[in-house]
C-alpha cells in the first residue's frame, strides 16, 4: 500500500527561540535613529524587526536540530518556555514604554514640539508591530506550506532533499511572480498614473510668465503647458528684479531661469538642445554666473538653494534645468535610474560645449548643483577627462545619496582623524564638506579654482544609509558624532539597517536636519563655493534673516 502522507500544518504554536530573538530585535528597533519616526512608521519597522529576529531564531533552532545537539527534557522545556515568554513580555513592554521618551528627545534636539498623544504612543506602536508580525508570519507559513506540498508530491519519485529543493524553488518563483508581477507592478502603475496627472496639473494661482525673457512666455521656445508642474513653479517663482532692488536699495536685474519639461521633446538630447537654444535666446551666457541644476525625481528644484544664490549674486545669475521624470526620487531611482543620468549628461554636454566655445575672459562662471537624486545624477553628468583642459568652476551637491560615486570615494579616502560625517579630503584643496554648523577649527589647504562642495547633515539618512550597516557599525556612528545625531543611538545587527531604511523612506525632519536643507546652510555653502563680492558678515546675517522660517516645499 502507498505510504500515507502527513498533513502539512498551518497552525502551529510560535517558536520560543524565534520569539526570544524577535523580541530583542523589536526592542532594538525602538531605540533612536537619525530622525523622528511617527507611530505608524515605528510600528511597521518594529513589526519587520520582530519578523526578522523570529526568522533568525528559527534558523538557529533548525541548525541546532540538524547537528543533532541535545534538546531540553520535557519538564525543563516547559519551565524554559514560561521563563522565555515572561522575559519577552517584560522586554517588549519596557522598551515600548521607553521609546516615547527617546522620540521626545529627538524632537527636542531638532527644536520640535513633542508629538501629540505621546503617552499612548507605545500602545499604538505595539499594536501595529503585532499586526505586521502576524501578517509576515502568515506569509512565511504559507510559503512553507507550498514548499512542503510540492516536496511531498515529488518525494516518492526522487530523493527527499532534491524534492525539498525543487519545492523551495517552486514556492520562491510563485511568490516572486505574485509580488513582482501583480502587486508591485499594479502599485507602480497606480503611482505612475497619479504622478503623471499631478505633473500635468496647471495651478490656477500660478502666474504665467509675461516678460519675453522668461521661459514659458509667449516669446519662449518652450510652451508653458509643457514645463510640468515643478517646471512651472520654478520659472514663475523666485526673486524678481523688483524684490532684489527693494532688498539691496538699488536697481538689480531679474534672474534668468530656463527649464525644459518632459513634454517639450521626446528624447533627452532634444530637450538638452532646446534648453541651450532657450538659454541663448534669453541671454543666459551674458550673466556673470551660470548654474546647471539637476532636479530631483519629480523635477523639483529646491528654492532654498536657488533663491539664496540669486540674492547672493544680486540677480546676475542664469540657471538651466531639465526634467527627466515626474516620479518621486525613490520611484525614479527604482524604475528609471538611467533616464536621470542620460538627461543630466545630455544637458551638461550641450551647455558646457557652448560655454567652452566662448572667450574665457567674458563667459560666465559655470557651476553645477543637485539635491538628493539630483546630486547623484549631477555627479554622473560629466567625465573628468572631458573637462580637464577647460574645467568648469565648481559644484554644490547637497544631501548626496549613499550611492553617489564621488562622495563614496572621497569619504572612504578622507584624511586620518576627520570624521565620516564631515571628512577632510587631501587638505580640502578640491573637495570640501559642510553642514549646518560653521567649521572654525579645521585648517584647510588653499581651495583651488575648481571646487566641489558637499552639503550634508550628519542626521541625513539618505546620505548615511548603507546596506553594510546590517552587519557592520557605520563609521559615522563613532565618536565624535555629528551635532544633530542622538547620543542614545546604538548599532544593532540587521536592525540598524532597517531603522536607517525607514528613516530614508518616510522619515521627516525640520529644515537644517535630516534630508531637509535650510536656506541658512545654503548661504554659507554658496559663499564659500562661489565667492560673491560685496558682502559683510552683517549683510549676510540680514540675508539669513530674510530666509529664516521658510521651509522647503515640494
Amino acid at each position: 500500500m502507498p505510504e500515507s502522507r502527513e498533513a502539512v500544518p498551518m497552525r502551529r504554536p510560535p517558536s520560543l527561540p524565534g520569539l526570544l530573538v524577535g523580541t530583542f530585535f523589536l526592542a532594538f528597533s525602538l531605540t533612536p535613529s537619525l530622525v523622528p519616526r511617527p507611530p505608524f512608521t515605528q510600528g511597521v519597522l518594529s513589526g519587520l524587526s520582530l519578523s526578522c529576529g523570529y526568522g533568525l531564531g528559527i534558523a538557529v533552532l533548525a541548525l541546532w536540530r540538524s547537528l543533532e545537539l541535545p534538546a531540553f527534557p520535557p519538564r525543563t522545556a516547559r519551565v524554559a518556555a514560561t521563563a522565555t515568554a515572561s522575559l519577552c513580555l517584560l522586554v517588549a513592554s519596557g522598551f515600548l514604554w521607553k521609546a516615547s521618551g527617546w522620540q521626545a528627545a529627538i524632537h527636542a534636539q531638532m527644536g520640535l514640539e513633542p508629538s501629540a498623544g505621546s503617552r499612548a504612543r507605545h500602545l499604538l506602536v505595539g499594536a501595529i508591530a503585532l499586526v505586521v508580525f502576524l501578517l509576515a508570519l502568515g506569509l512565511a507559513r504559507l510559503f512553507r506550506r507550498v514548499l512542503l506540498v510540492v516536496s511531498e508530491r515529488l518525494h516518492p519519485r526522487i530523493p527527499k532533499r532534491v524534492a525539498h529543493l525543487i519545492g523551495f524553488v517552486f514556492a520562491a518563483a510563485l511568490f516572486g511572480a505574485v509580488i513582482d508581477g501583480v502587486l508591485l507592478r499594479a502599485t507602480l502603475r497606480v503611482a505612475d498614473r497619479s504622478f503623471q496627472e499631478l505633473d500635468a496639473f496647471v495651478e490656477d494661482d500660478l502666474p504665467r510668465p509675461e516678460r519675453p525673457g522668461q521661459t514659458g512666455s509667449a516669446a519662449s521656445l518652450i510652451r508653458w503647458e509643457e514645463l510640468g508642474r515643478q517646471g512651472r513653479r520654478f520659472v514663475a517663482g523666485g526673486p524678481t528684479g523688483g524684490a532684489l532692488s527693494d532688498f539691496f536699495g538699488a536697481v538689480q536685474p531679474s534672474p534668468i531661469r530656463v527649464y525644459v519639461g518632459l513634454g517639450s521633446s521626446e528624447t533627452a538630447e532634444e530637450r538638452a538642445r532646446l534648453a541651450l537654444r532657450e538659454l541663448v535666446r534669453v541671454g543666459g551666457f551674458e550673466r556673470k554666473l551660470l548654474l546647471i541644476v539637476t532636479p530631483t525625481g519629480t523635477g523639483w528644484v529646491d528654492p532654498g538653494a536657488q533663491d539664496t544664490l540669486e540674492y547672493l549674486h544680486r540677480g546676475d545669475v542664469a540657471t538651466v534645468a531639465a526634467q527627466y521624470s515626474y516620479l518621486s526620487s525613490p520611484l525614479a531611482l527604482m524604475t528609471e535610474a538611467a533616464y536621470g543620468v542620460e538627461m543630466a549628461r545630455a544637458l551638461f554636454s550641450e551647455v558646457y560645449g557652448h560655454w567652452r566655445s566662448l572667450p574665457a575672459a567674458t563667459r560666465p562662471r559655470l557651476f553645477l548643483h543637485g539635491l538628493s537624486l539630483g546630486a547623484l545624477n549631477s555627479d554622473l553628468s560629466f567625465d573628468l577627462y572631458d573637462i580637464i583642459d577647460q574645467p568648469f568652476d565648481g559644484a554644490l551637491w547637497s544631501g548626496p545619496p549613499f550611492r553617489s560615486r564621488t562622495w563614496r570615494e572621497v569619504t572612504a579616502h578622507r584624511d586620518p582623524g576627520s570624521p565620516a560625517w564631515l571628512p577632510v579630503f587631501r587638505g580640502g584643496s578640491v573637495v570640501r564638506f559642510m553642514n549646518q554648523q560653521p567649521d572654525h577649527e579645521t585648517v584647510y589647504a588653499e581651495w583651488g579654482s575648481f571646487r566641489i562642495c558637499f552639503l550634508q547633515n550628519a542626521s541625513d539618512p539618505v546620505t548615511f544609509f548603507s546596506p553594510q550597516s546590517a552587519w557592520r557599525e557605520p563609521e559615522w556612528m563613532r565618536e565624535p558624532r555629528g551635532p544633530d545625531v542622538s547620543p542614545d543611538l546604538r548599532w544593532f545587527p540587521v536592525v540598524t539597517m532597517l531603522q536607517l531604511a525607514a528613516d530614508m523612506a518616510v522619515g521627516s525632519a525640520p529644515p537644517g536636519f535630516g534630508h531637509a536643507y535650510a536656506p541658512d546652510d545654503y548661504i554659507d555653502a554658496w559663499v564659500a563655493l562661489t565667492r560673491p563680492t560685496g558682502w559683510s558678515e552683517a549683510e549676510l546675517e540680514r540675508l539669513k534673516d530674510r530666509f529664516r522660517g521658510t521651509a522647503p516645499g515640494r
